[in-house]
């Protein structure tokens, strides 16, 4: 008997009940695009930002008061020890040492003074994606007869890909062969990148690093908590995580949080509004039916459930409805403004439909006015 009734008061109110399922599917729609893109573009900032590089740098800690001005190394089993803090912690994108060391060059006129940095090269592309590069990409460790040139240091030297390149530091000398010519648009233009042991062997250095640039996923908290682990692991080193990039990204997400949320709230409130005002109109019209009931033995707990219910039902359908619709909205907004695709995020359905029944629910209280409806003047028609 219950869902007959609710079956015959959609029948009967289906004009105004369509008027506020509509209501509640708009509404739906925009809130689902919303979360969605909310969810999803925080996933897509926060990968965006770890391409733009190093967020956390590990590096020997100087001792005050020590002679000398050549900068302090380390072991290079350091990053066994790397490896084993990150494992089942965080996302560990790339880990790269460096060993920088002046190096030579011989000219037709002399010789040519530069910056020679040796790191993992496998590890240094996933750490600067952006770099742009002419020729190929060194992407073993063990190649150690090739190298890359920066931009500025190969019109000084010129040398294009597939030229030879000799280097020599100290008393020794390397032959190699550049594979490509990068353009970072920094201080790397200038710099010649090579395996970590030519720079090694070219130093008389082997088994000693300089630093370690780490790029790491996560939120600004969580690598920030990585950074102190980290720390606590490798004593007598210096942990430092990129506050810049840090912090940037962290005001950025917290920014697009305020705004979205906002948004939303100031949707739920409209949406309720136009709920309220369609289920006051049909409050109205639905005396006469309420007093028939009461006047039949029905109690008012058992017709407002049977209101409540009339309510949930349209706040389901309207979700359901408005997330399909709020998918495809958001997948537009991420082609149209954003220029990524936005992926459908499955949480979303269950917190848009609990939304649009509450707020359903919340459009229904005109409904519990008639409670005071009596019977007797209702049927007298009063």
């Amino acid at each position: 008997m219950f869902w007959r009734i609710l079956w015959k008061l959609f029948r009967a109110s289906r004009g105004r009940l369509g008027v506020a399922l509509l209501a509640l599917t708009s509404g739906a729609t925009v809130c689902a695009a919303l979360i969605n893109l909310q969810f999803d573009a925080e996933h897509k900032l926060t990968r965006e930002f770890r391409a733009l590089g190093a967020n956390v740098v590990v590096s020997p800690a100087r001792v005050p008061g020590a002679a000398g001005n050549e900068p302090p190394l380390m072991d290079a089993s350091v990053m066994e020890r790397i490896a084993a803090t990150a494992a089942g912690n965080v996302q560990l994108v790339a880990a790269a040492p460096y060993l920088y060391i002046v190096a030579r060059s011989p000219l037709a006129g002399g010789e040519q003074s530069l910056i020679v940095a040796g790191t993992w090269l496998d590890q240094a592309q996933k750490m600067a994606p952006w770099w742009k590069l002419e020729g190929q990409w060194v992407t073993t460790r063990g190649d150690l007869a090739r190298c890359l040139v920066g931009r500025t240091a190969a019109r000084q030297l010129g040398v294009a890909p597939g030229s030879p390149i000799e280097l020599r530091s100290g008393g020794g000398g390397v032959s190699l062969t550049v594979a490509g010519v990068v353009t970072a648009g920094g201080t790397e233009d200038n710099q010649v990148f090579v395996n970590l042991p030519v720079a090694q062997q070219l130093a008389s250095l082997a088994g000693r690093i300089g630093l370690v640039q780490l790029s790491v996923s996560g939120s600004p908290d969580q690598i920030e908590g990585f950074a102190s682990r980290l720390a606590a692991a490798l004593a007598g080193y210096e942990v430092r995580p990129v506050r810049q990039l840090a912090e940037a990204e962290g005001q950025l997400l917290g920014r697009i949080r305020v705004l979205i949320l906002s948004t939303v709230l100031a949707i739920l409130a409209l949406t309720a509004l136009c709920v309220l005002a369609t289920m006051a109109a049909l409050a109205m019209e639905r005396r006469r039916d309420i007093g028939l009931m009461k006047a039949l033995g029905g109690s008012m707990s058992r017709v407002t459930r049977v209101f409540l219910a009339e309510a949930g039902s349209l706040g389901v359908l309207g979700g359901i409805i408005g997330y399909g619709a709020g998918i495809l909205l958001s997948q537009w907004i991420g082609r149209r403004v954003f220029g990524v695709a936005i992926s459908p995020r499955a949480e979303v359905l269950p917190l848009t439909v609990a939304l649009m029944v509450g707020v359903a629910l919340a459009g229904a209280l005109p409904l519990r006015l008639l409670g005071w409806v009596r019977p007797a003047e209702i049927l007298r028609g009063e």
